[in-house]
């Protein structure tokens, strides 16, 4: 490291070269993005002016649809070999959307002329990663006892705007959602609620498909695929909550604990449903206690201060059992707020979760 050079917190840098936050931590997690220097004691992150060349092309190609190791590959692979991964890239992406094209093309002819002229937005994606998305992000709409207060958290947002189509639930305690990457974009930006008892006919009809195009026409909700189509019911009652105003104000990590999905699961899912569980976090383990059952330890790598707050299994299960992969990342910023459940596996799909607040507390390292 260069002595002299210019550093730059994690929001600083993200601005500089058009990357988020939440970005620049999974990259670092994925080791493609490291920073120049992370405070030993809050976990800060540090950036180097030096890095922002490699930060904005992983950004670019990112935004190009590059999966995440033909990225790495560019990015440290020699001249030779990153022409290859970006040519073979081009040339997917070529026949992805000729295809597509082709397929839109035939379904505007078959329309009757009326339904041509009316506004909608239309996003491709994987049928195979629609139907994942439908289903991790489901758990977290809201009981029927909540839906009968509040009806609009019985439902899930599905946004298509930016490139992306975003799935996104919650229950007051909980928030999921989930970013696809459309690989074809027309209209838009469009919104509308889905109701939840739709999602595992969506979810069943999306994993058939190779591919999917979503439409939304005002409130209502057509999937295109090779099997033909499936429409969607929607238009439920009130305004979503605005769970993107919940994810920029989170606070910046202090704490990451990293275990093992199942393991961690399992030491919640055996205690009284409604109570205080604990987690108490030192370097290497985490302690599951409280709800009826003896103190599980759990294998897990800690950083950040030792934390120790609590959470209703009801709400932490699912959320676990929502990931993908072996292992389950936690983030924390503070013992109040939010809690980031995340995949190692799956940067595009994030769960929050609510501690519980009456029973927290926090010691020193």
């Amino acid at each position: 490291m260069n002595e002299s050079e210019e550093l730059l917190g994690i929001g600083a840098f993200g601005r500089r070269v058009g990357l988020a936050p939440s970005a620049l931590r999974f990259y670092d997690d994925c080791g493609v993005l490291r920073p120049v220097r992370v405070d030993p004691v809050s976990g800060y992150r540090f950036y180097g002016v030096g890095q922002e060349d490699r930060a904005v092309l992983l950004r670019k190609l990112r935004e190009a649809g590059l999966p995440l190791v033909d990225a790495g590959a560019v990015l440290d692979g020699g001249e030779a070999e990153a022409r290859t991964v970006l040519r073979a890239h081009l040339e997917r992406t070529r026949r992805t959307a000729a295809a597509a094209q082709e397929l839109v093309e035939g379904i505007l002819r078959e329309l009757p002329a009326e339904a041509l002229e009316r506004p909608r937005a239309r996003a491709g994606v994987g049928g195979a990663e629609l139907a994942s998305a439908v289903r991790q992000v489901g758990p977290a709409v809201a009981d029927a006892e909540t839906r009968a207060e509040f009806p609009v958290l019985g439902c899930v947002l599905l946004e298509i705007d930016d490139g992306e189509v975003r799935l996104a639930a919650t229950d007051r305690y909980r928030l999921s959602v989930r970013v696809l990457r459309a690989g074809t974009m027309a209209g838009g930006p469009a919104r509308v609620l889905i109701d939840a008892g739709e999602l595992a006919g969506m979810a069943a009809w999306g994993l058939r498909q190779p591919h999917v195009d979503v439409e939304v026409d005002g409130e209502s909700v057509r999937l295109v695929g090779e099997a033909g189509e499936h429409w969607v019911s929607s238009g439920c009652p009130g305004e979503f909550p605005d769970y993107r105003a919940v994810l920029d104000g989170l606070g910046d990590v202090r704490h990451r604990v990293i275990a093992d999905r199942r393991a961690l699961r399992e030491a919640f899912a055996e205690r009284e449903k409604g109570a205080a569980i604990t987690v108490r976090t030192g370097t290497e383990e985490a302690v599951v206690s409280g709800g009826g059952g003896v103190p599980v330890v759990v294998h897990a790598l800690c950083t950040g201060p030792s934390l120790r707050m609590a959470f209703d299994p009801a709400v932490l299960v699912p959320a676990l059992d929502a990931g993908v992969g072996p292992d389950v990342l936690l983030e924390i910023a503070s013992g109040e707020e939010p809690v980031v459940v995340r995949s190692a596996d799956q940067g595009s799909f994030t769960t929050l979760v609510m501690p519980v607040q009456e029973l927290v507390s926090r010691e020193t390292a």
